[in-house]
């Protein structure tokens, strides 16, 4: 009888310990609507220096769009027609290009990340003070996190060359005569297909033709960018909820987590974003005309180009949605693992 209820008790704790390793990759669904409004702003804001701010960018990917799609149907005729013929749908499908392989991965590469980060500090904990229950230190939580981040180059690198070659990418359109030959009067718009057509084309495309090493592109700088941004995640993180804990209680309110958890992701992405510039430019590079040879290459042309102002750009729109995901993963992130905690007793 003891031995099959210890039996009992040990499949309950591993029961438990894949529940909530399954947990580790709800705390971004909540953010999900905001990575779909804002995301891809910050490829094209970051890659294309002609933008000057955040709304000159979504007025120029609306015009785009809207000429890109009067000209595949043969509207090019100004006026209330060509606006009439073009639906308000068809005009802002391209701020989501590329969108749906970071959105139906992100709840994986949280597992894993989260996963990374609780897994690394329990052993890094019963390592260091002999058991799993002790309270780590500032360094213990710096080098977890940095494990988690370099974990998620691994997953994401491909999702991140797709993303940003789908929201690079250019449609050149030709003029061509008619049908009925070189004496017609209207003109017809002929359009060649992009590229890439989705996320796994644009993957397969890349891998065929220019090897494994092209779904890697950038890797470096998504190293240096996850690697320390993801210890100042998680660092910033603990150092708040210890601020924001009441007296007499060992963890913060809901109050709490939301700030703590908003103010860590504005943190991240602020040590993030200068990586993050070069990570982008790096792998929209792969599109014709290469630019530059690495990492360091595309640091130094680019500075020199633009100035030092070119490493932040995109900053805005990573705070403006690093705040709310990051409330909203936060607060998910501590009701799974209390749930999982109240599971084990």
């Amino acid at each position: 009888m003891p031995a099959r209820s210890m039996l009992g008790a040990a499949e309950a704790t591993a029961v438990v310990a894949q529940i909530r390793q399954l947990g580790q990759g709800l705390p971004h669904l909540p953010g999900c609507p905001w990575i779909l409004l804002l995301e891809p702003l910050e490829v094209r804001i970051q890659t294309e220096p002609k933008y000057t701010g955040i709304w000159h960018c979504i007025r120029d990917i609306y015009r785009q769009e809207r000429e890109r799609v009067e000209v595949a149907l043969g509207f090019r005729r100004s006026g209330e027609a060509s606006e009439c013929c073009t639906s308000f749908s068809s005009k802002v499908r391209g701020f989501y290009r590329g969108l749906s392989l970071p959105v139906c991965t992100v709840s994986l590469v949280s597992s894993v990340s989260f996963g990374t980060y609780h897994h690394c500090l329990a052993h890094i904990c019963k390592f260091r003070y002999g058991s799993t229950e002790a309270k780590p230190t500032k360094a213990d939580v710096t080098l977890s996190g940095c494990a988690s981040g370099l974990v998620r180059v691994f997953l994401t690198s491909p999702t991140e060359v797709a993303k940003v070659r789908l929201q690079t990418q250019t449609q050149e359109q030709q003029r061509r005569p008619s049908a009925s030959g070189p004496s017609a009067s209207s003109p017809v718009w002929a359009v060649p297909g992009p590229k890439y057509r989705g996320p796994l084309h644009c993957l397969t495309t890349v891998a065929r033709e220019e090897g494994l090493q092209g779904l890697y592109k950038g890797s470096s700088a998504l190293l240096l960018r996850e690697g320390h941004s993801f210890a100042t995640y998680f660092l910033s993180y603990a150092v708040l909820c210890e601020w924001l804990t009441p007296a007499g209680h060992s963890q913060p309110d809901v109050l709490g987590v939301l700030v703590a958890g908003g103010c860590a992701g504005v943190l991240a992405w602020a040590v993030a974003t200068p990586m993050d510039v070069i990570k982008s430019r790096l792998q929209a590079d792969g599109q014709g005309h290469r630019r530059y040879r690495g990492l360091l290459h595309c640091v130094v042309t680019s500075v020199r180009e633009e100035g030092l102002r070119v490493l932040f750009r995109g900053l805005a729109v990573n705070c403006c949605r690093a705040f709310p995901v990051n409330m909203a993963v936060f607060v998910t992130y501590e009701a799974v693992l209390r749930l999982t905690r109240g599971l084990l007793t």
